[in-house]
This record gives structure tokens, C-alpha cells and sequence, in this order.
């Protein structure tokens, strides 16, 4: 080793060395990954603080890539960016180890998507869909709740037929943030569901780089053993920006905002790597909810729009919105899910279109209605309605629901049955209808059928007639 500087160290004398392989520095065995292949000298990154190395020191080939231990026994563990344990929990040996840098799963292996993934927030279970194996990004700028709709999303999975694994990897998150979610996942009884991978803001670039890497490893070994996983990072933003800087210390030239010129490539075969496997390949899946942070609602930048191109849709979350108080603060008109609607139940299908196309239809009425006072009866009754089920879709965070209760919620906004109650009294309606759902259990939870559903609904319209009027009296 000729050289160390701000982490990198050149090596010479390296004989059928390859990129990406793992190298020790040492007689301490620091471990290095080479990055960059030059004529004489190899450059390699240290995945420790560069304190620890010397100038002279000998570099020792291991002549395989990055690995990790992978298996079942992570449940409910917090690991670091190299999946080694931090939590202070009894340490194991793993039978399994995986390379953390494979080739995405090849059309051959791959299912279309069409299981749902259920994330228990009514606007997007409703009109933006998720699948098991579909790639969905939440964006927006920094304070807007994308985190929050993460951890709903892996709170919800206890409540899954599937039986979903959920893996959430923090890249350049503060640490107290990180403790704060695994307390509420502890909390709402998710943890031993969960592995957390957590690279924190004072890691070195390195480790952030490779922690989204080792999140998908772990992924994949459930999905390749016929389950289902999913997997959050939070957030890509700062997985550029550490690769940013790893690459210009190695001195390669730089593209647009000064982000290497591979950058693209490296989002897109991490991302790739969520997918369906069909039953040849053991019918497992890895679902991937990247998080992408704006600059004041900025998505033609160039990372948003990068990652944007890679993923099967977008959750688009407004700052206005945000603090207006619409929680999620989802603009529905820059939301979209490709092939989530493939997935979708038929229940919630059915309302969710309708529900679509009744908020765009409101949303137009509101913008004229502005412009003038004197608006017909229809046009009263869509804006009222309109301003109802908005607030009837808002949410509260760490709260979930059960596709059933969304379904009926979300039917008798549309079928008016809330029109005459007072905003202010939409929540107390909200919990008296999902009270009597749970007390008389008026749905089969097995029962798909749209007819049946709406059968069994009907027969408790008197219920819902009292609960109407109770809620009026009380206001």
C-alpha cells in the first residue's frame, strides 16, 4: 500500500485482482474494496476509518466479493452497514453468507405482479396500489411524512396473509431517528418481523454506500426461499450524494451536479433486484419502497429523476399539503402506481376507481368554483361530498387498517352517507362505523365477492343510519 488519503488507499503489486473484490490491509485484516483499476496501481476504498491503516502495510487478496451472513435468525436484529449486529444481542454465526452485489433475477425467473401488498393507508390502498415485487418510490421534500408511510406500511405486514418480512435500511439517518422507529415498531409489536440495517449520518461514505447492498442481500435470501420480504431505503438521496463522494476521491470525472457518470446504473441494479419469482424459482418476492428527498418539490432533478425512470410509480408527497394538515400529504395528480392496479382486490378496485375519478372531478369543481359564488345544486353537493372524503381519507400515523374497514369507509363516503355530518365529526364517525365493524363482524375476512359484501353491508344500514344520527346529536 503506497497510499492512503481521505479513506482511499492505492495498492501496487496486485496480481488478477477484480473490481469489486474484497481485499484485507494488515496484520489487523482491515477490510478494503477495490474500486477502480489502473494501469499500475489499484484503488481501493476502506470500509473503516482510515486512522486504523499505515502507508507500507501489506494488502492480502481474499479472492471473493463483499459477503454477509443472511438466514432467519435476523429477525427482530439491528445490524450495521456491513451486517454485523449493534444492538447488543447475542451474536451467532451464520450458515448462510451472500455476496452483497449480484445480478438482478433474469425475465425467465421473474412472475408478473399480481398478489397485493398491503400497506394500510386508505389513499394508497384505494388508488396507488402496491404488489408483492413491484418497485415503489415515496418522494418528496424533506418534513412530509415519507417515513412515516414506511413504517405504517411495515406495521401493517403482522396483519398480512403472506407473511411478509420487512427490512429497513437507513442510509445516512441520525441514530436517534433510527432508535426512535425501532421503538415504535417495538411498540405496535413489528420488531420480530423487522431487520434494521442502520448506517448512520457519522458513518464513514463507504459504509453508506454499502448499506443499501447488504438490506437487499438480506432480502433476497427470504425471497429466494420461497417468502416474502420488503424492503425500505431511506433515503437514495443520501446513498448519491456518499457515492458522490466516494467517486470523486477516486478521481473519476464528474457528470451532471457533479455526480459520477454511473450513478444511474448504480440505483437501477440495486432497484432491479426487487421482483415476483414465479414457482420454478419458489414463488418468493423482494418489494422495494425507495424514498427520494426533493429540493422545494423540485422532481426534475437529477437523482428524482433518475430513480423516478427506475421504479414502477411514485408516491408523491406535498409540502403544502403537509402543512395544510392533509396526512398523508399524497398529491394525487403527480401519484401513480404502473402495476399495483394488477394486484388490487376487487373490492378495493371497485371503489378506487370510482374514488379516483370523483376527487379528480372534484378537484377541477374547486379550482372554478373559485372564480365564482353563484354554483348549481350539483356542483354544491360534489364540492361538499368532495371536502367529506378527503377528510374521511386522512390518517393518523402508526394507524393501519384492514382492507375490509377501508372498503366500507371509503363506500359510504361516495354513496353520500356522510354528506350531512359536520367535518369536524367525520373522525368520530370513522370510529364509531369501524367500532361496529369489529363488534358484529358484518364481513367474512376470507370473502372477496363484491356482491356478497355489498349484500351483507345493506343489512347493516340501519346500524349506520344510527351511527349517523348519534354522531349529529353529539355535535
Amino acid at each position: 500500500m503506497i497510499s492512503v488519503i481521505d479513506g482511499i488507499v492505492e495498492i501496487v503489486g496486485l496480481e488478477n485482482v477484480s473490481c469489486g473484490e474484497k481485499v484485507t490491509i494488515g496484520i489487523e485484516e482491515y477490510p478494503a474494496l477495490i474500486l477502480n483499476l489502473e494501469e499500475k496501481v489499484a484503488k481501493a476504498i476502506l470500509l473503516v476509518e482510515d486512522t486504523k491503516v499505515n502507508v507500507g502495510e501489506i494488502v492480502t487478496l481474499s479472492n471473493k466479493l463483499v459477503s454477509i451472513g443472511v438466514g432467519g435468525g435476523l429477525l427482530g436484529r439491528v445490524v450495521d452497514g456491513l451486517g454485523n449486529f449493534i444492538d447488543g444481542k447475542k451474536r451467532f454465526e451464520f450458515a448462510n453468507h451472500y455476496p452483497v452485489d449480484v445480478k438482478a433475477p433474469g425475465i425467465i425467473s421473474r412472475r408478473s405482479v399480481h398478489q397485493p401488498m398491503p400497506t394500510g393507508i386508505k389513499m394508497i390502498d384505494s388508488m396507488l396500489p402496491i404488489g408483492n415485487g413491484q418497485r415503489e418510490l415515496i418522494i418528496g421534500d424533506r418534513q412530509t411524512g415519507k417515513t412515516s408511510i414506511a413504517v405504517d406500511t411495515i406495521i401493517n405486514q403482522k396483519n398480512n396473509e403472506l407473511e411478509m418480512v420487512s427490512i429497513y435500511v437507513g442510509i445516512g439517518q441520525k441514530l436517534s431517528s433510527i432508535a426512535y422507529l425501532i421503538s415504535k415498531l417495538e411498540e405496535h409489536n413489528s420488531l420480530k418481523n423487522t431487520i434494521v440495517v442502520a448506517s448512520g449520518a457519522s458513518e464513514i461514505a463507504a459504509i453508506q454506500f454499502l448499506s443499501p447492498y447488504v438490506g437487499c442481500t438480506i432480502g433476497e435470501w427470504f425471497r429466494d426461499n420461497g417468502m416474502n420480504a420488503l424492503i425500505i431505503y431511506d433515503d437514495l438521496s443520501k446513498h448519491a450524494v456518499a457515492y458522490r463522494q466516494v467517486s470523486l476521491l477516486l478521481r473519476r470525472p464528474p457528470s451532471r451536479e457533479a455526480y459520477p457518470g454511473d450513478i444511474f446504473y448504480l440505483h437501477s441494479r440495486l432497484l432491479e433486484r426487487a421482483a415476483k419469482l414465479n414457482e420454478n424459482f419458489g414463488n418468493g418476492s423482494l418489494t422495494a419502497l425507495p424514498i427520494i428527498e426533493t429540493l422545494s418539490g423540485d422532481m426534475s432533478a437529477y437523482i428524482p429523476t433518475n430513480v423516478i425512470s427506475i421504479t414502477d410509480g411514485q408516491i408523491f408527497l406535498e409540502d403544502e399539503f403537509f402543512k395544510s394538515g392533509l396526512r398523508p400529504a399524497i398529491n394525487l395528480s403527480l401519484s401513480v402506481s404502473r402495476v399495483g392496479s394488477a394486484a388490487q382486490p376487487r373490492l378495493m378496485k371497485t371503489v378506487g376507481g370510482v374514488l379516483k375519478r370523483f376527487l379528480a372531478v372534484y378537484r377541477d369543481v374547486q379550482i372554478f368554483s373559485t372564480f365564482s359564488t353563484d354554483v348549481d345544486h350539483n356542483t354544491k353537493l360534489t364540492l361538499n361530498r368532495g371536502s367529506k372524503i378527503i377528510e374521511l381519507l386522512k390518517q393518523k400515523n402508526y394507524a393501519p387498517m384492514d382492507l375490509l374497514n377501508q372498503f366500507v369507509l371509503i363506500f359510504l363516503g361516495l354513496k353520500g352517507f356522510i354528506d350531512d355530518i359536520a367535518i369536524d365529526s367525520i373522525e368520530k364517525f370513522e370510529e364509531y362505523i369501524l367500532k361496529i365493524l369489529n363488534t358484529f363482524e358484518l364481513f367474512d375476512t376470507s370473502q372477496e365477492n363484491l356482491d356478497i359484501c355489498l349484500i351483507q353491508l345493506s343489512k347493516s344500514a340501519n346500524d349506520i343510519v344510527k351511527i349517523i344520527r348519534l354522531v349529529k346529536n353529539e355535535t
